[in-house]
């Protein structure tokens, strides 16, 4: 890491996102690897298996509704939906069903900006006040420092999640961006670590003073389209507006209850606007292991994923505590050393909303995890999925009992391909 440290401003000060040369034919660091490199998965990844405990979970009412994606080698094993969108007026949930991704959203303000900078329009060490000039912090040396880089690394100097409980309260984003400069700084931009969310957010305000076209305008244009990803959309008319859509649930004591979306994160489109169904996020996944060029670029995807100041907290609850032997933070990614494989990664939770997206770059695979209610449980899917890919002994990470009578398609990993 440091000696990122040193490289990082070398790298930054071009708009090229390739990092130094590697030797011919070998990926560039951090990106992911060709399907010809990749690993292949254990015999005994069994998507049929995945899909009956996302199955069971909804069926036990455990949550009223998931969605799970998972992807390999640029292909569609499974893009499903389970449960119902509403537990007071059941609709039931399909692969086009629509979730609330909350900040999985983060990893598409970077490639939005990335794509940017590939243009020549931007530079990760473009200052934000270059192009906001009504942005500040507390100190004006502090100010003149920030980047696009240090925006979407959450590296401002900031203490962590700065006003988003006046976010909370319902008090808007722009009141709380001009707010900025009554922060209090904990370090030097760049040099420090503290997740953001208003913050963060700039980076729509920057990408719109680069090219005078909203920010949710050029992901819908250069990102959803392009990619297929055609049940996408940002903001809250868009999620009411979807044909199929998963609403947020609580839980009382009668059970589950649905609750109108809540609207303060959808202020922050970069940080917490996007909405996506499985099918949608299949085909992200798919883009961001490196099987769509022609949108997203094997060099950027590299920029993207490769970490720029470690995060050791992260290591300290659920699976991580017991997976992660190192933790860090790229470019709207987390990056995680997972029983020593990288994972590029991400979780999100608003109200009555959680998710989870993870790549495995040495095995081709990405893995998508959503669904509508604040349940912790559904979050140890997603380790059972990744233990699974990397052969390790099985763990109870889920609290199910699974018949294994009851699917078919054991042991095969793409038997559900057809998906």
């Amino acid at each position: 890491m440091a000696a990122l440290a040193v490289l990082l401003p070398l790298a930054l000060g071009s708009t090229a996102q390739t990092p130094p040369p590697l030797d011919p034919g070998q990926p560039a660091a951090g990106n992911t690897v060709s399907t010809t490199t990749a690993t292949p998965l254990p015999p005994g990844f069994d998507v049929a298996r995945f899909e009956a405990m996302a199955q069971h979970l909804a069926a036990d009412n455990r949550v009223p509704a998931l969605a799970v994606a998972i992807v390999h080698d640029g292909r569609v094993l499974s893009a499903r939906g389970y449960g119902v969108t509403d537990m007071q007026n059941a609709a039931p949930v399909d692969g086009h069903t629509v979730f609330r991704l909350a900040s999985l959203s983060k990893g598409f303000a970077s490639t939005m900006a990335g794509l940017l900078i590939n243009d020549g329009t931007l530079r990760w060490d473009s200052k934000v006040n270059q192009y906001l000039p009504d942005f500040q912090l507390k100190d004006a040396n502090a100010t003149g420092q920030v980047t696009v880089a240090d925006l979407l690394s959450h590296r401002l100097g900031l203490p962590y999640n700065t006003y988003d409980r006046d976010l909370e309260r319902y008090v808007d984003y722009r009141t709380l961006a001009r707010r900025l400069s009554d922060a209090p700084l904990k370090c030097e931009p760049g040099t420090c670590y503290a997740y953001q969310n208003v913050a963060f957010s700039l980076i729509g305000d920057v990408v719109f003073a680069a090219t005078g076209k909203f920010y949710s305008q050029e992901v819908q244009r250069r990102l959803f389209k392009p990619l297929g990803m055609n049940d996408a959309s940002l903001g809250l008319e868009g999620i009411e507006g979807s044909p199929s859509w998963a609403r947020p649930h609580v839980r009382t004591r009668g059970g589950w209850v649905s609750v109108s979306p809540k609207p303060t994160y959808y202020q922050l489109p970069p940080a917490a606007g996007v909405n996506a169904s499985a099918s949608d996020m299949a085909q992200w996944l798919i883009a961001q292991t490196g099987h769509r060029p022609d949108v997203i670029s094997a060099p950027l995807l590299a920029t993207l994923h490769e970490p720029l100041v470690d995060t050791p907290g992260e290591m300290r609850s659920s699976w991580r505590r017991e997976r992660l032997s190192s933790a860090g933070y790229a470019l709207g990614w987390r990056v995680y050393d997972y029983a020593g494989q990288r994972m590029i990664y991400h979780g999100g939770a608003v109200q009555g909303y959680r998710g989870m997206i993870a790549l495995l770059p040495q095995r081709d695979l990405g893995v998508v995890v959503m669904w509508n209610s604040e349940s912790g449980l559904p979050s140890g899917l997603m380790p059972t999925i990744i233990d699974s890919a990397l052969g390790l002994p099985p763990h109870r990470w889920l609290d199910i009992d699974i018949d294994e009578t009851a699917y078919s398609g054991k042991g095969d990993a793409h038997a559900a391909a057809t998906h």
